[in-house]
């Protein structure tokens, strides 16, 4: 079986194909600045040569068909027709309290995630044109939806319930949801499979850090708690959002400043986090390189971003009453060796302890904890193309 796993975002399109017989991983692109001037499709087949495709992708199902083109180029493409293709898997952010796990895409299916885009309007839109377009180009192939928030449905009320009007959340939806589930569950079970243990009997903590930053509890294999909540600006310092803050500051600011809510949102979402502290950029790399030459900003994002790491780790640790098992996921997560032993320095009375050599490592599956560390601390690449891929062979085929 070959899956199409799409990832749609308002202008951009990234797409793998995966072999499920042996979940190799065939061809891998993306499509930019959709609807925008320069548009372009990266395409690369495994094994051969990247090819940049310039069109005008004036729209998503326009920029699909490019891609069905791309993968069935005689010359660079991976397969002879798109008949090869078994199923596609959609990337869905917010599946809201409807979706508990993966579901095959059917209208209703549809309907409910259009309902669900007023909790996540700068992603369910997009993640939805991503949808129309292959139900137009490819009506004879079965689509699966993974939603981001449907790992997290198993948190207990007291972690998800926020202490607000009860009617907020009857009415309205209000309540955390969490997000980058798809990310969690991977990188969890992964870390179990590689240190053979039944993850019903792990206790761990994963960390998918990289320019959205979120923490999860997971207890037996369960998401107990989540940083990100009702949207994805609340908990840890992000490239540009704000994470946890006293609401207090919204309307403080508001009223001195002569902002709508519009502009106090798009603040906490697009102008904070480390670029509001540091004043350089979102991007980790900058901050750090100027920290490096002693600007005082730099390192005090730096040191506000991992202190706030540390906080959620200790937090979970004590929430779940033990902790086997510390992973660093995403971007950062996988690459930046400061970043990791910083958010564990000082947490040794928990029993985690970074070996230095060890953790001198990018991008590769690893233990970074020393040998008489009670936690073990690994490194685990997240690959949520091929979680979503495994979701849409199951249940395409049952």
């Amino acid at each position: 079986m070959k899956v199409l796993v799409i990832n749609c975002g308002s202008s951009s399109l990234k797409y793998q194909l995966i072999d499920m017989q042996n979940e190799e991983l065939l061809a891998i692109g993306l499509a930019e600045r959709i609807g925008i001037d320069d548009s372009f499709l990266t395409h690369e087949t495994i094994g051969k040569e990247k090819v940049v495709i310039r069109e005008d992708l004036k729209d998503h199902k326009i920029t699909l068909g490019i891609v069905m083109n791309a993968l069935t180029n005689p010359e660079y493409g991976v397969i002879k027709s798109m008949d090869e293709i078994s199923a596609t898997g959609h990337r869905v952010v917010h599946g809201g309290e409807e979706f508990t796990s993966s579901v095959l895409i059917t209208d209703k299916v549809i309907s409910e995630v259009e309902r669900c885009a007023n909790l996540a309007p700068l992603h369910n839109p997009p993640n939805l044109m991503g949808i129309y377009a292959a139900k137009e180009l490819l009506p004879d192939v079965p689509m699966v939806a993974v939603f981001d928030t449907a790992f997290h449905q198993t948190m207990p009320p007291e972690a998800y319930i926020y202490a607000l009007p009860y009617e907020w959340y009857e009415k309205h939806g209000v309540r955390r949801y969490g997000f980058h589930g798809t990310s969690h569950m991977y990188v969890a079970y992964r870390a179990a499979e590689i240190l053979e243990k039944p993850i019903e009997d792990l206790k761990i903590i994963t960390c998918h850090i990289g320019n959205g930053v979120s923490i999860t509890a997971v207890d037996g294999g369960k998401s107990v708690d989540t940083s990100m909540g009702l949207t994805p600006l609340e908990g840890l310092v992000m490239g540009t959002r704000c994470g946890d803050i006293d609401p207090a500051i919204v309307p403080f600011v508001g009223q001195r400043e002569d902002l709508s809510h519009q502009e106090l949102d798009n603040f906490m979402n697009k102008k904070s986090g480390l670029l509001g502290v540091s004043g350089i950029s979102n991007d980790l790399r900058d901050i750090m390189e100027a920290a490096e030459g002693n600007n005082y900003r730099a390192k005090l994002a730096l040191d506000i971003y991992s202190r706030r790491i540390k906080r959620y780790i200790a937090v979970y640790a004590a929430m779940m009453g033990g902790l086997d098992v510390i992973v660093f996921t995403a971007g950062v997560g996988e690459n930046a060796i400061d970043v990791r032993k910083d958010s564990c320095s000082g947490l040794e009375f928990l029993g985690i302890k970074i070996d230095d050599e060890k953790n001198n490592t990018r991008g590769k599956e690893t233990i970074i904890s020393s040998d008489d560390s009670k936690v073990t601390v690994m490194v685990v690449p997240t690959n949520e193309e091929l979680a979503i891929a495994r979701d849409t062979k199951n249940i395409v085929e049952k």
